[in-house]
């Protein structure tokens, strides 16, 4: 008989007016102190008008549990608060002590919108330039401008070229990776890329067998 079926299933609910993307994390890095619980969590992002909120709100009350929230907006916020008082679920707003202690050191209010942590700035784009570059320049794929990378990767299979890769895209630096194969000659546009950091990746035979 499975062990698992004797145990109580609590259920989370994480309600986010943006991706949920912070709560989501901190959800998870909670979670893993609890390791072995029984544990489902439904997840609600971009909650954003009162019905939205209701319709959620339903769903909660099908399978009542901890509610973690991330939302900004007063009103919408307090329809969720209202009805989890009165049906007794328990509830924590994640970023409230965050927002609160730097508001109370900044001295100033927080501005309210949801978001706003994911805004579309200089930054942004540069790391989806970086991603297209990386993932088109991926395995030794388009060679002839390899001029353009900031860094390049060089290595056997397995020496994970490819997540370093979007890694390092992810924080806008637009890498490209070649694999290093027996018998087989580099591309000779790596000589011509004077501004680019070249890095061989290594292994050992051990892992490259595993």
């Amino acid at each position: 008989m499975d062990n698992n079926q004797d145990r109580e299933l609590f259920h989370i609910h994480l309600v986010s007016d943006a991706t949920g993307g912070t709560l989501e994390s901190m959800a998870k890095a909670a979670l893993v102190q609890f390791e072995g619980s029984n544990v489902q969590t439904h997840f609600w992002p971009m909650i954003r008008s009162v019905r939205q909120m209701e319709m959620v709100i339903g769903d909660i009350l099908e399978n009542p549990g901890l509610v973690l929230y991330t939302v900004v907006d007063e009103y919408i916020r307090e329809v969720l608060l209202k009805k989890c008082a009165r049906t007794g679920l328990a509830m924590l707003d994640v970023l409230a002590p965050a927002v609160k202690a730097m508001g109370d050191y900044f001295g100033k209010r927080a501005t309210g919108l949801p978001g706003k942590q994911h805004k579309m700035d200089e930054q942004y784009f540069d790391r989806i330039d970086a991603l297209h570059f990386s993932m088109s320049h991926d395995d030794g794929q388009m060679v002839d401008n390899l001029v353009e990378s900031d860094i390049i990767l060089v290595g056997v299979s397995r020496t994970s070229k490819t997540p370093t890769s979007m890694y390092l895209a992810y924080r806008g630096i637009k890498t490209a990776n070649v694999p290093f194969v027996m018998n087989c000659s580099m591309p000779s546009e790596i000589e011509s890329a004077k501004d680019a950091l070249i890095i061989g990746l290594t292994v050992s035979p051990e892992r490259l067998v595993q």
